[in-house]
This record gives structure tokens, sequence and C-alpha cells, in this order.
């Protein structure tokens, strides 16, 4: 019964997008949605012909290609962190991520494969964000001083954060959909992203208050 419901809606929402034949046409946000940009017919009869197993596969492999998006910019950013950071502590823990994150996007392109879908990048404006915020600190810091360092760290654990947060789940929503696999892979990423964060900490907590107090 719930099936011919469901495709009796499908059928009356494709209707009345046809007889509508203006593309423009606004359509409701749904009622818990706050944002003013309200979705196009398209985008809203993609989201009525779904099923939920459907809906919930696509929005992984959505996130997917953010993360994807994000390791590979993270690949041109860190090397700035590099050659701004005066630690050599932290010059060493940037470069040995560096080399991680290289592995992290091979990695994902593995994950693509066992999705058999081709690899694709879905821009992260999270990942963006912080790496320009990051920017902004280098230049509002002067060289070699430990505020300077202090802030290269602050901005590289935000981007583990984010990765960290998006990993965690996105290997629970693997496993959830009987990948498995893939679940596999991201969790060795996962585990090379919290050890890299505890590694900033301690240079942070040791390094950083060492060079303040020489200073």
């Amino acid at each position: 019964m719930a099936k011919a419901t469901a495709s009796k809606n499908i059928k009356e929402a494709k209707t009345q997008a046809s007889n509508s034949g203006n593309h423009n046409t606004a359509v409701k946000a749904a009622a818990d949605n706050p944002s003013k940009i309200q979705p196009s017919p398209e985008a809203d009869m993609e989201a009525v012909a779904l099923d939920p197993e459907d809906g919930l596969t696509k929005f992984f492999i959505d996130c997917i290609k953010d993360i994807y998006w994000a390791e590979n910019h993270l690949v041109k950013a860190i090397p700035k962190m590099i050659n701004a950071a005066s630690l050599p502590s932290l010059q060493n823990a940037l470069k040995n991520h560096l080399e991680e994150t290289k592995g992290h996007v091979e990695r994902l392109n593995q994950v693509f494969d066992l999705l058999g879908t081709a690899p694709q990048a879905k821009k992260c404006d999270a990942i963006e964000g912080i790496t320009k915020e990051g920017e902004g600190t280098i230049e509002s810091t002067d060289p070699g001083t430990p505020a300077r360092n202090l802030g290269i760290i602050l901005s590289s654990q935000k981007v583990e954060h984010y990765e960290i947060s998006s990993y965690t789940g996105l290997s629970a929503l693997a496993n959830k959909l009987g990948h498995a696999a893939v679940a596999d892979k991201l969790l060795q990423t996962l585990a090379e992203e919290t050890a890299s964060d505890v590694k900033l900490s301690i240079i942070a907590d040791e390094d950083i208050k060492a060079a303040g107090t020489e200073a």
C-alpha cells in the first residue's frame, strides 16, 4: 500500500512539473529549512523520485566528493604553512602530514573505485574557508614568533577536526550502506588525522611554551 502511494505521489509530482512549463517556478523549501534559497523544480523532482536508500547513497557519494576536494586542496595549502612555520618540530609535523595527505587523496581514489564511480571533486566551502583563515593568520603575525607558529597550529587543527568529523561519519555511513571495504579505507585515514591532531597539540603545549619562555 505504501509503495502504491509513493508511486502515485511521484507521478503526480512529475505531472505537476511537466505542466508548469516554467523552470523558474518557485518551489517551497522544507518547513525546517530556514534558508531563503528555494530549491528549483529539478532539485525538488530529484528528491521526490529517490527512495530513501538511493537518497542516502547519493548523500554519501556527495560527501566523498567533498572530502576529495578538501584533500586535494590541502596538498596545495600545507606547503604554505610549512614555509611560514619557524619551529623545526612544527615544520617536520606538517611535512609528514603533507605526505599523508597525498596518501589520503590516493586512498579516496581507491574508494571511488570500490564504489564503481569515477573520482570527482565537489568544492568544500568549509576547508576553503579554514585555509583562507590560516593564510590571514600568517599575514597578521610576525615571522619567527610564537604567535605565528601557534596560529599555524590552530589553523591546522581546525582542518584536522573537520576531517576527523567527516571521516568518522563517513566510515559509519559506509558500513550502514554495506561498503565494509570503503569503511576500512576511511578508518585508516581517520587514524592518521587523529594522530596528526595529537601531534600538533603536543607541539603547542611543549615547543611553543618553551619558545615563549625563551623569548
